[in-house]
């Protein structure tokens, strides 16, 4: 008979805060995919705003509000003082809430998808975290105390929870990896060879098969020129301007292909009507690429996906200046085209932006609208189109579509900010 621990989150904070416990004899048989049942939502309380006038804690609080009532929610802050002010913010709004938690780990950035906790079980009938190495997506190295800071932020979970920790040299990020929980693992071969030039494609595969308890994993080719590393230097828009990307991945998986069960994925699209915008044409060109791989693709049971295109809302630009967060920043970046970034002025950068990049829970999915007063009706449209998309895959869930422009100014989305725990039982 399987017992279901139910609020094994909560119980877990009276545990002891000991280290994790030895790895040695232990295998991971799955990570759970991100549609299944989930115990928590895992978020990190923003301390700064990427833009001045874009709140990100206004995107973090419109996500809770969608969450309340419908499943945990646990919050981390870097400090006491941010915690504190967290606390007193989300009672403001929302009064006493009992499924909600704050812990302090310390953080730099807000995306608990790439350095969050990667929930595993094992063999044992036990929960871990599969830990892989960081480098801050390609912008630094894994001695950088700030990247330090975040690589080790899922290791202070495992501790305070006292669970094992399975650990890993390679470098990779949670949103560059799509599961179905049955053993298919999807990736982007642009980000993992970028982050281990020194790995080879199977020596990659193996730890993703140790950590993961994965079977099967498909390599798909790049993602959305929005995700390109900003080091490698300004696009060109349609109107013959410089943009800049915002501290991007150089093309993480959930911009672009989820699972939104084991069996189905949903892949993006570029509408044909775009071909003459030069970002849309080479965002086609990536996608069509990645289409045929899936589409020749099979499971781990060797079956053939179904596969739902999902059209991308297009290129969403703004304005960075001096004093912003991130324009501090990608200034002093080295931009391995030879350009110069003009510091003391204002710049255009394109918001990492996608239907794709959604938060599934239990219950509820959040998605992001991209329009805003003053932008196109088609724009408005295509809104209306995700959402009614993310109804036809997920007929059980509601439907919560957010503005989440402040996130993408930092170079990710609102699924890139958050973390499931999933639901864990014991045979």
């Amino acid at each position: 008979m399987k017992l279901i621990l139910n609020s094994i989150l909560f119980s877990m904070l009276i545990l002891s805060c000991s280290s994790p416990a030895k790895t040695e004899q232990i295998l991971v048989v799955n990570q759970p995919a991100e549609f299944e049942p989930q115990e928590a939502i895992w978020l990190i309380w923003p301390s700064t705003d990427h833009k001045e006038g874009e709140s990100v804690e206004q995107v973090s609080l419109a996500i809770v509000e969608s969450l309340l009532g419908n499943i945990d929610i646990v919050i981390t802050c870097k400090d006491k003082e941010l915690l504190a002010h967290a606390k007193d913010t989300l009672k403001k709004y929302f009064g006493e809430l009992p499924k909600l938690k704050l812990l302090e780990f310390p953080s730099i950035e807000i995306w608990a998808r790439d350095m969050g906790p990667i929930f595993v079980e094992t063999d044992q009938n036990t929960l871990a975290i599969a830990d892989f190495n960081f480098n801050s997506w390609g912008y630094s190295d894994t001695l950088n105390i700030d990247t330090k800071t975040e690589e080790l932020y899922d290791e202070r979970v495992a501790k305070r929870f006292n669970l094992p920790v399975i650990s890993s040299a390679m470098i990779s990020e949670g949103g560059n990896r799509e599961v179905n929980g049955r053993g298919t693992l999807i990736t982007t071969e642009a980000v993992e060879m970028d982050r281990n030039p020194h790995m080879t494609k199977a020596e990659m595969e193996s730890e993703y098969k140790r950590l993961l308890g994965v079977k099967k994993i498909i390599w798909l080719k790049q993602g959305l020129v929005e995700d390109d590393h900003t080091f490698l230097g300004p696009i060109t828009t349609l109107d013959g301007q410089n943009a800049y990307t915002v501290v991007t991945t150089n093309g993480h998986v959930d911009e672009f292909a989820r699972f939104v069960n084991d069996s189905t994925i949903l892949m993006a699209k570029v509408d044909s009507v775009e071909f003459n915008d030069p970002i849309a044409w080479e965002n086609h060109k990536r996608m069509e690429e990645n289409y045929k791989i899936l589409s020749g693709a099979t499971d781990q049971d060797g079956n053939p996906f179904t596969i739902i295109r999902m059209p991308l809302p297009g290129t969403i630009f703004s304005t960075m200046s001096p004093g912003d967060y991130v324009y501090e920043y990608i200034k002093t970046l080295d931009y391995t085209n030879g350009s110069t970034f003009p510091n003391g002025e204002p710049i255009k950068v394109m918001a990492a932006l996608s239907y794709l990049n959604f938060i599934i829970t239990n219950k509820v999915v959040i998605g992001q609208r991209c329009w805003r007063e003053g932008m196109s009706n088609e724009l408005k449209l295509k809104d209306e189109n995700a959402a009614q998309i993310l109804q036809s895959v997920f007929p059980d869930r509601k439907i919560v579509m957010i503005d989440a422009l402040a996130v993408n100014l930092g170079g990710g989305g609102i699924h890139c900010i958050s973390m499931h725990q999933p639901l864990f039982s014991f045979n």
